[in-house]
């Protein structure tokens, strides 16, 4: 399940938890091997529904998949975001992401990623970026994960002009003229485990050229109920540097998951 909000106040969440229990790790084991030539991963979907007073509907579905083929690693990420709110559409965003590394090392790595993100209340028609770079495993043990990665490469986005009536509803999308050029990146990836049946992740990712900074940020506490299902409880932000005129920088929301691992 998922609700969708934009306000500035939420964006302290960025790593907020990046820093949680890691005194112990002297005495963490090391990560056992994953598996290989397999493609593992989880799906995760929610859906809320409200009448009365209030109505309103939302739901929202990802998939995080990867493929380990010796010092290759291939992942890719699927992802989306509905909502309604006294049946205007107010969230509406697509975003799908392929990210290849190759070990140079246990822990350095180099990769290369390509990222397409649709939303349509964001202020841009589509946001793409290509990029390649270097990316190092701080932390690799069997309860805790920290990787850190820093690259380069090109992107295009075309921002839109929205016009809305008085109820909330868009009446019109006014595309502007694309913008592209040179960008980095940044991304840090961290999971702890904090029992036997309950995991805390965070994933950070920026995207910054002279046109946008992209900063998004997906906090989530997911618990166990069996081997292959889990109850999520997740907190995500989106933030946009420069959007056109009249829209808010950030988006949040909050999901309840229900996540399948295979």
């Amino acid at each position: 399940m998922g609700t969708r909000k934009t306000n500035y106040g939420h964006a302290s969440v960025l790593a907020a938890c990046t820093l949680a229990p890691l005194a112990a790790l002297c005495d963490d084991a090391p990560a056992p091997p994953p598996p290989q030539g397999v493609w593992t991963g989880k799906g995760q979907a929610g859906y809320v529904s409200s009448q009365g007073n209030s109505e309103g509907k939302s739901a929202n579905a990802a998939l995080d998949t990867s493929f380990l083929d010796g010092p290759w690693k291939h992942m890719l990420h699927l992802g989306g975001l509905y909502g309604e709110s006294a049946n205007i559409v107010s969230a509406e965003r697509w975003d799908v992401q392929w990210e290849t590394d190759y070990a140079l090392t246990e822990r350095l790595y180099v990769f290369g990623s390509l990222h397409y993100l649709h939303d349509m209340f964001s202020g841009f028609q589509y946001q793409a970026t290509g990029s390649g770079g270097v990316g190092y495993k701080l932390i690799d043990t069997d309860k805790t994960k920290l990787s850190v990665q820093a690259g380069a490469g090109y992107s295009e986005l075309r921002p839109e002009i929205i016009i809305k009536d008085s109820a909330g509803a868009v009446t019109a999308r006014i595309p502007q003229p694309s913008q592209n050029g040179a960008v980095g990146t940044f991304g840090l990836n961290y999971s702890q485990a904090l029992t036997a049946t309950t995991t805390l992740s965070d994933k950070l990712q920026v995207e910054s050229s002279s046109a946008n900074t992209l900063t998004t940020n997906a906090l989530a506490l997911a618990v166990k109920i069996s081997t292959k299902l889990a109850l999520s409880v997740g907190y995500a932000i989106q933030n946009n540097s420069k959007p056109p005129e009249g829209l808010k920088k950030l988006d949040s929301v909050e999901t309840v998951n229900l996540v399948y691992s295979f």
